[in-house]
This record gives C-alpha cells, structure tokens and sequence, in this order.
C-alpha cells in the first residue's frame, strides 16, 4: 500500500509542473541526443581509416572541445516546443488517473491503483522527429495518405501505455520506500528525488523498448510488407535477428534515461513545491 497522500492531487499543478519537468528533461537529455545523432550519422570511414568518433565519449569531448557547450545544445529549441506540452499533459493525466480512483482526497493509492493512472497518461514518447502537430500529419501523409495518419497507432499504444503505467508507479513506489518513518514524500530529500526519477526513467524504457523496436521497423517498412501488423514484424525480427533485436540501442537509451527522468521529476517535484506554496487551494 502506498503511503498516505499529504496533499490533495490536482490535476492541473501537474499540468504547469509537468511542463516544467518536461524542459529540464531536454535540458538535460538534448546533449546525449545529439551526440547519438553525431555517431549514427558520421561519415563512413575511408578503407584503412578510422571513424570520426570513435565511441560515446569521444564524440562528447570532441565536440566540446571544438564547439563548447553550444554544440551539444544546437537544435534544442524545436524539442522543448514539443515535450514540455508532451509531458504536462502526460503528468495531467497522471494527475487525473489518480484523482478519479479516490473516493475522498484522503485516499492513499494502492501500487496498481497508480500504475493505472500512470497508463492513462501514456502518450510519451522520445524527441520528436516532426516540428509541429501539423508538419507531422503533412508528412505522414504526403508519405502514406490517410492510412499513413493511423500507421503503428496500435504498437505506439502497446508501447506508451503499459510504459506509463510503470514510469509512474515505479517512481511513486521508490518515492515511498525513500522516505524516512513519519515524513511526508513530499519531502523527500534532492538525491532521493533524483534516484527515484532516473529508475522510473529506466523502468520505463525496459518496458518501452520492445514495442518501440516494432513500431520503429513497422512503420518505415515498405506499404504491404507486413500484412498482419506487428506480428508478422514480431515473427521475422525473432526469425532472422533473434529475441535480443528486440533490444536494440537499449544501452544508448538508458545512458540518457536516467539523467534526463531525474532532472524531469525533479523540475517536477520543484514546481509542485512553488505551486502549492503561491497557490495551496489551486
């Protein structure tokens, strides 16, 4: 059972406070993103020769080096646009997910109780790859027509939902077994917060993973490839690549998964904090 809720839930500090959680998440997570951009998309080197990254963190320093801060934060502004509202809807929908199960707003919530409103906010993704709503249906269009606006709908919902549901609980559950007897979790000290957001980052994506794989390859396959949808993307990846193609760029993945939850339900927890301290009635 979940420790009892020191503060009543409103949905709506979560939607300002998620906004805030999803910009420190950029903030944080925009330099691992492009530096995975730079090693997928650095030049093949010549025969004999050697690449022009040579991993990880020789990508990073290089381009520290030659750039400085400004050059692992090019391009940052196209993603904040697009997961700050992401994510305050995302922590809306948690908001409400957990107001709707409660009988009284005394009500402490049992762990599936909030893995399920964590399901309702599914709808979260990584950065994304079109600039606005209305560049996405263009594209997705122009690519696939009417069929394209719906392609991989039920892969992103096996990704996002069950995603969400883990994301949310798995930090509430860490959030209470960090907080000493006699403490609200609301108090929870700033290393805990930190920990218990970069978990719940990382038990995200290992549930995320799987489906995210198959609706990557589904959705770029050729129209007609896969007649049957994800199962017959399922069954040819297991066929030729085996079960850990499911897993593919997991590592990459959860190297920026951890510090950009932490700094994302940190951003949270502090505009909670300033809401409830200007707004306590809200």
């Amino acid at each position: 059972m979940a420790k009892q809720q020191q503060q009543t839930i409103s949905p709506v500090k979560n939607f300002i406070a998620g906004g805030l959680g999803g910009v420190c998440l950029v903030s944080v997570g925009h330099p691992l993103d492009t530096v995975k951009v730079r090693l997928q998309t650095q030049p093949k080197p010549l025969p004999g020769g050697s690449p022009l990254y040579a991993g990880t963190f020789d990508c990073f320093r290089k381009t520290l080096a030659r750039e400085g801060m400004r050059g692992l934060y090019k391009g940052m502004a196209a993603p904040v646009v697009g997961v700050t509202p992401m994510f305050a809807v995302c922590f809306f929908g948690f908001g409400l997910g957990k107001k709707l199960q409660q009988k009284s707003p005394e009500d402490a919530l049992t762990y599936p109780q909030l893995f399920a409103a964590g399901m309702l906010s599914g709808g979260r993704g990584g950065q994304p790859k079109y600039a606005g709503p209305m560049d996405c249906v263009k594209q997705l269009y122009r690519q696939n027509g009417i069929r394209g606006l719906y392609k991989g709908t039920a892969l992103t919902l096996m990704r996002d939902v069950p995603a969400s549901g883990m994301y949310f609980m798995t930090y509430e559950r860490l959030k209470n077994a960090l907080t000493p007897e006699g403490k609200s979790p609301s108090e929870l000290s700033v290393p805990s917060v930190l920990f218990a957001g970069g978990m719940a980052g990382i038990c995200n994506w290992a549930v995320a993973t799987p489906p995210d794989v198959l609706k990557s390859r589904f959705q770029t396959a050729p129209e007609g490839r896969y007649p049957n949808g994800f199962r017959d993307v399922l069954r040819e990846l297991i066929r030729e690549e085996g079960v850990r193609s499911l897993y593919k760029g997991f590592s990459a993945v959860m190297l920026r998964a951890f510090p950009a939850n932490a700094a994302c339900f940190l951003g949270f927890e502090l505009g909670m904090k300033f809401l409830n301290w200007i707004a306590p009635n809200l």
